[in-house]
């Protein structure tokens, strides 16, 4: 039964790594429509909200023991972590105005490492040397990965400083997802962090596409911020049903959920190791779909920070395996 409950969980998480892995080419699709980033992500957390309170109450009058409810302390600590979930999915979609899918994606997984350093300060301990290793790996990857080998290859800054934006944001989140209100049901602590990202992507909808369409002081700074200069327009509502529902059931509803069902059983470790699957899923998504360029040298670098990932999650001798 436990090896049962193990395969149980390792497919879960999988299934929403590769879902979740698909996001950014649907984004740099809607890119291609005209949208802008303020309507992408606007449309994506405010139908993933929805579909979230609607999936809360079938849980809440179906549910045949009463359900935790957070206390006031608990609200405001999510609301607030709720933020860094609200910034990781703005700078990550800001990155990929600039560079490729492919490339977006592997300086997301920087927070492979970003979580390392994270860790050493709250724990006040010099990391394994296993994990210092997997770092050094991560990052000699991360060159590959991006091809910065090739000397001919010439990345927006713009984009690489937004990608590790991406990555400190979501290293953030994680940290505080596992520690913050545990006891909650799933749903309704995602609603609370979502309504907390909400917040920040509310306020870039104003600053970048209410504000400067009547704020000239507004708009000059902007135009200055971002390179779709020409997309300065009143909110298109046709982005909530051309792509707002694939972005908030691939980005804010299923793989929440799966990956909730998925890590008590795999365990934190093997979770890990499997959630990595969103990186080559990403890859191949844009190689497909948008006809990014992947060359042998980029693949040699996506296994290394694969290779990186299992090492850095594998129980040592003096642990057991977390199932």
């Amino acid at each position: 039964m436990q090896k049962k409950n193990v395969l149980k969980g390792v497919l879960f998480v999988g299934i929403g790594a590769s879902i979740y892995g698909m996001l950014a080419t649907f984004v740099k699709l809607a890119y291609q429509d005209g949208y802008t980033t303020s309507e992408v992500t606007t449309s994506q957390f405010v139908l993933g909200l929805i579909g979230l309170l609607i999936l809360n109450f079938i849980q809440t009058i179906t549910s045949k023991k009463s359900l935790s409810s957070p206390n006031s302390a608990e609200v405001r600590n999510l609301l607030l972590a709720g933020t860094s979930l609200g910034c990781t999915s703005l700078f990550y979609y800001i990155a990929v105005q600039y560079i490729n899918v492919s490339v977006a994606i592997v300086l997301l997984m920087q927070s492979v490492w970003f979580s390392v350093i994270v860790e050493s300060f709250i724990t006040k301990k010099i990391p394994q040397i296993r994990k210092i290793i997997s770092v050094i790996i991560v990052l000699a990857g991360t060159v590959l990965a991006t091809d910065l080998v090739n000397t001919q290859i010439e990345l927006d800054l713009k984009g690489v400083f937004w990608g590790l934006m991406a990555a400190a944001s979501y290293t953030l989140t994680m940290f505080t997802s596992n520690k913050l209100a545990t006891h909650l049901p799933v749903l309704r602590k995602s609603i609370i962090m979502l309504a907390g990202g909400g917040v920040v992507i509310f306020l870039f909808l104003i600053f970048a596409q209410i504000g400067p369409l009547y704020i000239d002081g507004l708009k000059n700074f902007y135009l200055n911020f971002t390179e779709n200069t020409e997309h300065i327009h009143a909110f298109r509502y046709s982005i909530l049903w051309k792509y707002g529902f694939i972005l908030a059931l691939f980005g804010t509803i299923v793989p929440p959920i799966l990956f909730n069902i998925g890590f008590p059983n795999a365990g934190l470790g093997l979770g890990s190791i499997v959630s990595s699957l969103e990186l080559p899923v990403s890859v191949t998504m844009a190689f497909v779909l948008l006809g990014e360029k992947v060359n042998a040298i980029q693949w040699v670098g996506i296994a290394l920070i694969l290779f990186a990932i299992v090492l850095m999650n594998l129980p040592s001798k003096k642990e057991p395996a977390v199932v």
